[in-house]
């Protein structure tokens, strides 16, 4: 192997040289107890910045066993020393010429503890970060003094001064590992204690505004208390006792006026299917793995979804059963991402009216009087909650500040008042005992399952031009599939960029491994599972990248189900019911 002294004589020689000469450096160099590794050079200062690595033996990183003694500890501890890098290289990144000269950057982790490829540690302590250096140039000529100054000074500070465990107090790397391992705990104990989710007492949920995850820090933020009758307590390792509110399975109701923290909760409850860093405050809220955010989506396109449970023979013949639109309306999509999502295995929904499409949601006595069931072809969802939990086990929970009619069909109330829950559930069944609505129940008792559906490998084309893959994520929400873009905006539970990359990979992954015509979507989503639990999230590029993170097969169904150009037939082989996961454990 090369030494560090050897790249400083190849990159003195290269003063003033085309850029593209920075490929003579890509390889394996020596930097005394740790190996750094230039997997690519970037062939132009403009474009994306150069791929490097570093594998650090455990003994130069001197990591305590404690915060890695078991996966989740090992998860939380990288997400800790993921952030301490993004910190320290914003601070010692300077400008050193033009494009990206200069830049030293990681996929910095959000308010999630995801797993990820940015920061890995192995079961011995050692530690491989993969990040991106942008390589200096004046104009597209190498400048040889900035270039050594990055690569032999800068990114060997950054590495020293973030991931050694000698510079971070030793309490905070054992906090983020125990912290992350509790939470894990206390979500398993959920399906058997019957509940679909917890919030601990002492949870702060608010954020910081409507487009931003952190914790609201800014003015008087109510803690959150469990109400008495829906207080349990469940163990984890290290915490010990934790006590909180539980919501049991079946379907819950969350009311309330407005702006007293309906919407909050259920948000909390939305993203508590991942873990959350220390100082979040929601460290202690948990929810079922198989737990999906469901909306209306004007516009998304559908193909080949059985949404008759919910809505009859369109206007002048159109069949429900096999439903494909390009431009689905408000009560279609919200149908459609129904079906969808117990499909491939959800077993808990969340729903808030004002994401909602109204007409999908209800239908009251009035309005039942007026335009007779024989004109109508939607079935509200009011009268189809039930059949999903009793004769599929999917449990729902919504917001609801509009609709009596739901007080009906409740198991469990939630009143939140001034941001604090309360259990209003005897209330609101004798209202609902005492002022009838009159309503008509408007479906027969059968549900019947989702109809598998195959996937057409040859409609999933990611082509562009002359280049075989051709994917651009830009944003959380935005893939650019080969000449399409899937828009995932609407997709609530994807937390990052990082996330829709990784989503995008494994999409292209599926095709070309698991689609053949043959296989139901849920079948090919449990293949890419199982392929990302042997070999970890690199199995989706034969490139060592930094910038994948885990990603659960409903948001991977969501991009699929969103793809303009699928075709799908739905002559199924028989096949078991998905188990939910997260996919890059």
């Amino acid at each position: 192997m090369k030494t560090k002294d050897q790249l400083r004589s190849a990159i003195s020689t290269m003063d003033r040289r085309s850029y593209k000469s920075y490929k003579e450096l890509e390889g394996e160099w020596l930097f005394g107890d740790y190996t750094f590794v230039i997997d690519h050079a970037q062939g132009d200062p403009f474009a994306q910045p150069s791929r490097v690595r570093a594998r650090l033996p455990g003994a130069y990183v001197g990591l305590d066993p404690e915060t890695y003694r078991s996966p989740s500890r090992a998860r939380g501890t990288e997400s800790f020393l993921a952030r301490a890098f993004a910190d320290v290289a914003r601070r010692e990144s300077k400008r050193r010429g033009t494009g990206h000269s200069g830049e030293i950057r990681i996929v910095c982790p959000g308010q999630e503890v995801l797993p990820q490829t940015a920061l890995m540690l192995s079961d011995s302590g050692d530690l491989e970060v993969r990040f991106t250096v942008g390589l200096p140039a004046r104009g597209r000529r190498i400048v040889a003094k900035e270039a050594l100054e990055l690569l032999l000074e800068d990114v060997p500070a950054v590495i020293e001064l973030s991931l050694r465990a000698a510079v971070h107090s030793a309490d905070h790397l054992l906090e983020a590992a125990r912290l992350n391992e509790d939470a894990d705990h206390l979500r398993e104990q959920l399906t058997d204690l019957g509940l679909v989710a917890f919030v601990a007492d002492g949870a702060s949920l608010p954020r910081a505004s409507g487009d931003s995850d952190r914790p609201l820090r800014s003015g008087e933020v109510v803690p959150f208390e469990s109400p008495p009758a829906l207080r349990v307590e469940l163990e984890a390792p290290n915490a010990g006792s934790v006590r909180g509110m539980g919501v049991p399975e079946g379907v819950t109701l969350i009311v309330g006026g407005g702006f007293h923290g309906k919407s909050t909760l259920l948000q909390a409850l939305q993203w508590g299917v991942y873990n959350h860093r220390v100082g979040d405050g929601r460290e202690c809220v948990v929810s079922d793995p198989g737990t999906v955010k469901i909306r209306a989506e004007d516009g998304r396109s559908v193909c080949g979804v059985d949404i008759s449970p919910f809505i009859g023979d369109l206007p002048l013949g159109k069949p429900t059963r096999d439903f494909s639109t390009p431009n689905a309306s408000g009560s279609t999509s919200q149908a459609a991402a129904i079906m969808e999502a117990v499909e491939v295995g959800a077993r808990v929904l969340l729903i808030d009216e004002d994401t909602a499409a109204t007409n999908f949601m209800i239908r009251d006595r009035r309005m039942q009087e007026l335009v007779p069931k024989d004109r109508e072809p939607i079935t509200p969802f009011v009268d189809r909650v039930r059949h999903l939990y009793e004769q599929h086990g999917v449990s729902t929970i919504l917001v609801i500040g509009g609709s009596g009619d739901y007080l009906d069909v409740a198991d469990t109330v939630i009143a939140m008042d001034e941001y604090r829950p309360r259990h209003v559930t005897a209330k609101a069944m004798s209202i609902a005992q005492d002022l009838r609505t009159g309503r008509i129940a408007e479906v027969p008792e059968h549900f019947g399952r989702p109809t598998p559906r195959l996937p057409d490998p040859g409609s999933i084309d990611s082509r562009q031009g002359r280049w075989k893959a051709g994917i651009k994520v830009r944003d959380r929400g935005t893939m650019h599939f080969g000449k399409q873009t899937i828009d995932l905006s609407a997709v609530e539970q994807l937390v990052s960029v990082a996330q829709t990359r990784t989503v995008a990979a494994a999409l292209l992954f599926a095709r070309d491994r698991f689609m053949d015509g043959k296989r139901p979507v849920a079948a090919v989503l449990d293949e890419v599972e199982a392929a990302i639990s042997a070999g970890g999230l690199d199995v989706l590029d034969d490139r060592l990248v930094g910038h994948f993170a885990g990603f659960r097969r409903f948001e991977l169904a969501a991009a699929l189900n969103r793809l303009r150009s699928l075709r799908v037939s739905a002559e199924a082989p028989q096949q078991g019911r998905p188990a939910p996961a997260s996919m890059g454990a």
